[in-house]
C-alpha cells in the first residue's frame, strides 16, 4: 500500500522535468536542423532559453534557479562569456525600474494613493455604468503614469471598498481593473517594463514614445470599455441598483477623511514631467549624439528622484529599498537578459532576422509580417511573461531594421501584442497574477481559468486587432536618434558568430 500510494507522487514530481528536458532537447535540436541554430553554442543557447520558459510554464517559482543554471551552462559550455553576460543584463533599464519603484513607495507613503480613491467615492449621485467608465479610465491612466502592479493595488482597493458597501460581489470589477490597467501600460515608458524595454532599445524618447502609443491606447480603451460594459452589464445593474438603495439609507459610499495629497501630487508630476524632457534637457547637457549616452537622463531622473526623496525622509528610506523593490522580479529580468542575450551572441537572432526579411523578398508584406508579429508576442505572453519574448524577439527586429528603417513599426507590434496579449489568461502578466492574490486574500474569491479567458480573449482579440490595424493605417513614429551602435569590443564575436552560422 506504502509503494503504491508514493508511486504516483513520485511520478508526477519527475513527470514536468522530464517533459522539459525532452522539450529543450527537441527544440534545440529543430532549431539546428533548421538552420536557426546551426553551431554548437547556438543550440546549447536555444535549448536554455527554452529551458527557462518551460520552467516559467510549468513551474514558475522555479524560475530563478533554473535562470542561474541555464546561465552556468552557457559559461560553462563557453557559448557565452561572462563579459557578454555582464553587457547583456540591461543594467539601465533595471536601474530606472528600481528607481520607479522607490517613487511609487514615496507615493503610498505619503497618502497619494487613498487621495485617488476618496476622490472616487465622494462623487455624487454615482451609477454603475458612471462607476465602471472611472474605474476603467482610473486603471488605463495609473498604469500609465506609474506601473501596472502598483496601479492595481490601488484600483483594487477602490474596488473592494465599493464592493463592500455595497454588498456586491467584486470578481467583475476586479477583471474589468485589471483588463484596463494592461490596456493602458503600453502608453508610455513608465506603464510596464515591456515600454521601457522597447524605447530604449529602439531609440525612442520619451515624447516619440508617448506620441506613438497614447493614440492607440485612447481607441483600445474606448473599445474595451463597449465591451465590459456588455459583458458585465448585469452586475452593473446589480451595482446601480444597490447604489441608489444605500443612497437612500446613507450620505456616501464610505468614511471620509481629509488627505493631505499636494506634497505627492506635486512629486509625481515633477517626475513624469522630467522623464517627458528628458531629450531636451540631454540637449543642454551636450549629451544628444554622445556615444552610450543616449536617453541617460531618461534612465537617471528616476534614480536622481529616489536619492532625493530618501534622503528627505532617511527614517523611511531602507523601508522603500526593503519593501517597495522588487528584488526578485528585477532579478530575473537581469537574468533573463542575459540568457536572451546569448541568442544574439551565438547569431541566433541573425539567422532568425534573414529568415523573416525571406518571407518579405517571397511577397509578405510589411503588413503582414507586423500581423504576426502581435500574433506570436500576444499568444505567447499569454502563457508566458511577456518580457520572455520581448527579450528574445528584440534583437531580431533591431536587425530587421538595420536593413531597413520601415521595419520599425515592427517595434510597435511587438509593444502592443505583449501588453494586450497579457490579459488573455490569469498568468499572462504580473497584474492579473498581483490581483488573484489580492482578491483571494481580500474576498476569498478565486476566478477560473475559463472565467477569465472568455472575457480575457475577447478584450484581447479585439485591442490586439486595433493596434495593428493602427499601426498598419498610420505608421507610428520611428526613433529621431540613430541606436548606439555595438561596442567595438563585441563586434567581432558578432561578426564571427553570424560568419560561421551561415558557413556550409
Amino acid at each position: 500500500m506504502v509503494t503504491s500510494s508514493a508511486s504516483p507522487s513520485l511520478f508526477s514530481r519527475l513527470l514536468k522535468p522530464v517533459l522539459l528536458g525532452a522539450a529543450t532537447l527537441l527544440v534545440a535540436w529543430l532549431a539546428a536542423i533548421g538552420g536557426l541554430a546551426p553551431t554548437r553554442a547556438s543550440a546549447i543557447a536555444v535549448g536554455a532559453f527554452i529551458f527557462v520558459v518551460g520552467t516559467i510554464l510549468v513551474a514558475s517559482e522555479y524560475r530563478i534557479p533554473a535562470a542561474f543554471g541555464a546561465l552556468a551552462v552557457l559559461v560553462a559550455t563557453r557559448s557565452m562569456s561572462l563579459v557578454d553576460v555582464l553587457g547583456h543584463t540591461q543594467l539601465d533599464i533595471i536601474f530606472f525600474l528600481c528607481g520607479m519603484m522607490v517613487i511609487v513607495g514615496v507615493l503610498k507613503d505619503l497618502g497619494f494613493m487613498s487621495w485617488i480613491i476618496q476622490s472616487i467615492i465622494s462623487r455624487k449621485n454615482m451609477t454603475g455604468v458612471s462607476f465602471t467608465i472611472i474605474l476603467c479610465l482610473l486603471s488605463a491612466l495609473l498604469a500609465s503614469i506609474l506601473d501596472e502592479v502598483s496601479s492595481i493595488v490601488v484600483i483594487l482597493a477602490l474596488v473592494f471598498q465599493v464592493c463592500d458597501t455595497l454588498k456586491i460581489r467584486p470578481t467583475p470589477f476586479v477583471l474589468i481593473g485589471v483588463l484596463c490597467t494592461n490596456i493602458g501600460s503600453p502608453t508610455t515608458m513608465l506603464g510596464n517594463p515591456v515600454g521601457i524595454f522597447i524605447g530604449t532599445k529602439a531609440g525612442f524618447t520619451f515624447t516619440q514614445f508617448l506620441h506613438g502609443a497614447s493614440p492607440i491606447t485612447v481607441v483600445s480603451i474606448l473599445a474595451t470599455i463597449g465591451v465590459l460594459l456588455l459583458w458585465f452589464r448585469q452586475d452593473i445593474r446589480l451595482m446601480t441598483e444597490r447604489m441608489e438603495e444605500h443612497r437612500r439609507e446613507h450620505k456616501g459610499l464610505g468614511p471620509l477623511v481629509k488627505i493631505p495629497y499636494k506634497t505627492g501630487l506635486f512629486i509625481l508630476v515633477a517626475t513624469v514631467t522630467t522623464i517627458a524632457f528628458h531629450h531636451q534637457i540631454e540637449a543642454l547637457l551636450g549629451l544628444v549624439g554622445t556615444p552610450g549616452n543616449h536617453n541617460a537622463f531618461l534612465i537617471v531622473t528616476p534614480l536622481v528622484a529616489a536619492g532625493i526623496l530618501m534622503a528627505w525622509r532617511p527614517h523611511r528610506a531602507g523601508h522603500y529599498v526593503r519593501e517597495d523593490v522588487e528584488w526578485e522580479t528585477l532579478l530575473f529580468f537581469m537574468l533573463l537578459f542575459a540568457i536572451s542575450g546569448s541568442l544574439e551572441v551565438t547569431g541566433v537572432t541573425d539567422n532568425m532576422a534573414l529568415k523573416l526579411r525571406t518571407l518579405t523578398t517571397r511577397g509578405l508584406s510589411t503588413h503582414m509580417l507586423s500581423a504576426l508579429v502581435v500574433g506570436i508576442s500576444s499568444i505567447g505572453s499569454a502563457f508566458v511573461d511577456n518580457m520572455t519574448f520581448v527579450a528574445a524577439f528584440s534583437p531580431v527586429i533591431k536587425e530587421m531594421v538595420s536593413f531597413d528603417t520601415t521595419y520599425n513599426t515592427l517595434w510597435w507590434a511587438l509593444l502592443f501584442g505583449a501588453c494586450y496579449g497579457g490579459n488573455i489568461t490569469v498568468i499572462g502578466s504580473t497584474a492579473n497574477i498581483v490581483a488573484l492574490g489580492l482578491l483571494e486574500r481580500h474576498s476569498h474569491l478565486r476566478i477560473s481559468f475559463l472565467e477569465w479567458f472568455k472575457v480575457g480573449l475577447a478584450v484581447g482579440v479585439v485591442t490586439c486587432v486595433i493596434g495593428w490595424a493602427a499601426i498598419c493605417i498610420e505608421p507610428p513614429p520611428h526613433p529621431a536618434v540613430p541606436q548606439t551602435p555595438a561596442p567595438a569590443a563585441e563586434v567581432p564575436d558578432a561578426a564571427e558568430s553570424a560568419v560561421v552560422s551561415v558557413a556550409p
